[in-house]
């Protein structure tokens, strides 16, 4: 039973400055949502009970958007916006349900894991990285939920990534696939794409063991002089910890990066039928 996840959100999003010079890069919006409720509605739907966000100094205003606005809800009741109302309501995370953890230094996401470490009692969690946004018939992570095996060991959403772009994501050395689940022998932090051994790249979406904790408390650093999660998954895959690629069914943006963030807006806008033929309408003109 997944019931635990981990939001990291303590990166300073340096890609989008000016913007989040005082705006978490998380609060960014698509649409009309910023990219951390996204994820949490994403972990709501696949059952989990217990949120844990990794923050920095800054990241203030994620706790605010998931904790109640009296002020703002009494406007609302009095001018009869009920929609409005129930839309802002049904962000709240329940009490005692919400836990947020200060990361002190920007030591990568491998720390940022083991930050989570005294407040997790099962024996596997889920980490969601905000940046990525993903649209799904049924959510990301609810599809990793449902085909989780203890067997699976650490599980690691997938997709197929051009080859000259390997070196920008954490990549599986494939040792068989079967259905939706690929078995890895190895894992490689961005690896050089001449020497890559598949084009199975991991995107933000995990399901972890407890055990993750050990490789990752050795604070070894790794690509960039981090704490590279990675190489925690590949500790834990020689010391006997299987290690599973997911390929899931569904739209990964990579919203870290300004292309990603306009994409997924397309994306969404595309498939809001309020919305999509005002888009229709501006393509025309362009073309």
């Amino acid at each position: 039973m997944i019931k635990t996840a981990v939001f990291p959100v303590a990166g300073l999003g340096s890609r989008f400055l000016p913007a989040t010079k005082a705006i978490p890069k998380e609060m960014l919006v698509v649409i009309d949502k910023p990219l951390i409720q996204y994820a949490v509605e994403e972990a709501k739907a696949a059952g989990i009970e217990k949120f844990i966000f990794i923050t920095s100094q800054g990241k203030e205003a994620i706790e605010d958007h998931f904790d109640s606005h009296s002020a703002l809800e009494a406007v609302l009741q009095a001018r009869g916006k009920i929609d409005d109302l129930e839309k802002i309501r049904s962000i709240k995370i329940p009490e005692g349900q919400a836990l947020f953890i200060r990361q002190h230094e920007p030591l990568g996401l491998g720390h940022v894991v083991w930050c989570a470490r005294h407040y997790i009692q099962e024996e596997a969690f889920a980490l969601l990285l905000a940046d990525d946004l993903i649209q799904a018939k049924s959510p990301c992570l609810k599809q990793m939920v449902e085909a989780y095996h203890e067997d699976d060991g650490n599980m690691v959403a997938v997709v197929d990534v051009p080859k000259n772009e390997v070196n920008r994501y954490g990549v599986l050395d494939i040792a068989r696939q079967f259905g939706a689940k690929v078995a890895s022998k190895g894992v490689v932090e961005k690896p050089d794409p001449a020497k890559a051994t598949s084009t199975t790249a991991i995107i933000g979406r995990y399901i972890l063991r407890t055990s993750i904790f050990e490789p990752l408390g050795l604070k070894k650093q790794g690509s960039g002089g981090e704490i590279q999660l990675t190489d925690a998954l590949q500790s834990s895959l020689s010391a006997g910890v299987s290690l599973t690629g997911f390929c899931f069914q569904g739209d990964r943006y990579d919203c870290g990066t300004k292309v990603g963030w306009l994409q997924a807006n397309l994306a969404l806008a595309a498939s809001d039928p309020e919305i999509r033929p005002y888009l229709e309408s501006v393509f025309a003109v362009i073309n």
